[in-house]
């Protein structure tokens, strides 16, 4: 059996990749490199190339007659770069990902796995948030993902593909067992500037303490990437008893099921690193929220999925995969 992943050298796809293998499913990779890196797809089938370009589609299906699932992690995912280059950001995560189902149901391929995010929720008082709460994107990143959702789920419904979108929270970690992770040397999400601060020995601001959660500071769902793989695992093998003719499409959150607070980050950091981080408490940045996470039990019931593993154990791969990230990718 193969498996299809755009978007298979960025460090979601990568780590599905890891999955796929260990789980004895044959990974193949499509990527255009833009920001996916060729170090992740020794070893494995890869093609190099857009998920807008028709005629490679047609040679890799014809190529792994077997593929029957893709899965869609091709995407521009920097916020700010995708408010400056708003164009730039609808045509390679919306318009090309149109091209590619159309070329995907011209070979006869139904089954879609889309990667959303949970940036499209309206999470800003750091409530909990299910399938069914307000969606409000705060920028053109999310909103193309939530355009995605939308334009995958009326093609369906046309009876065109079915279509599983996963809606991921905050990834953190890399792969158990060092294969890959994250390609930025100076990741801009939380941990990586907790890490950041600790390699430089200082104190990491925390920004904004009087928002309405238990402590006073921003709540996100931080979910080790390595579970969010075996999710798509399961959403692989379950794919036809959770989508039929009649709900062709349907979206999943992938998250923890509980919120972590900035301060709950920073000890639980501490309890993996060896000297602990200072702290210095600062105002809210322009823009900032409380955030919020996801209470759905909808993966555990549709995916048979829970996450398995600690913000611990993602923090600690996160710090091993440095060294191992440094010599594996020449910059």
């Amino acid at each position: 059996m193969s498996v299809l992943i755009a978007g298979g050298a960025g460090y979601i796809g990568s780590t599905v990749a890891s999955a796929c293998l260990d789980r004895g499913i044959t990974p193949v990779l499509l990527d255009n490199l833009a920001r996916g890196r060729a170090e992740f797809t020794e070893g494995r089938i890869f093609y190099e190339g857009d998920i807008s370009d028709g005629a490679l589609i047609d040679r890799i299906l014809s190529e792994h007659p077997d593929i029957s699932t893709v899965v869609h992690c091709a995407a521009l995912i920097v916020v700010p770069e995708s408010v400056a280059d708003p164009i730039g950001y609808y045509e390679a995560n919306v318009s090309k990902s149109l091209d590619f189902v159309r070329h995907l149901h011209r070979n006869g391929v139904g089954r879609l796995i889309f990667s959303s995010s949970a940036s499209i929720y309206q999470a800003e008082d750091g409530s909990p948030v299910t399938e069914d709460s307000p969606l409000a994107p705060q920028s053109p990143y999310a909103r193309t993902k939530a355009v995605c959702e939308e334009m995958f789920a009326d093609i369906a419904a046309a009876g065109k593909m079915r279509v599983l979108s996963l809606r991921y929270f905050n990834p953190v970690g890399s792969d158990p067992l060092l294969r890959t992770g994250l390609q930025l040397k100076r990741p801009s999400h939380a941990l990586g500037k907790l890490i950041q601060a600790h390699q430089e020995g200082t104190p990491f601001p925390v920004t904004g303490v009087n928002y309405p959660t238990r402590d006073g500071t921003g709540i996100r769902d931080y979910v080790h990437v390595s579970d969010l793989a075996a999710a798509h695992i399961a959403a692989i093998d379950g794919f036809d008893s959770i989508l039929t003719e009649s709900k062709p499409s349907i979206a999943i959150n992938l998250g923890t099921g509980s919120g972590t607070t900035v301060r709950e980050l920073c000890a639980a950091f501490n309890r993996v690193v060896s000297t602990p981080l200072a702290t210095v408490d600062t105002d809210p940045r322009p823009g900032d929220v409380a955030g919020g996470y996801t209470l759905s039990d909808r993966a555990a019931t549709l995916l048979g999925w829970t996450p398995k593993l600690s913000l611990e154990e993602g923090i600690r791969s996160a710090l091993d995969w440095i060294p191992v990230r440094d010599e594996m990718l020449k910059d």
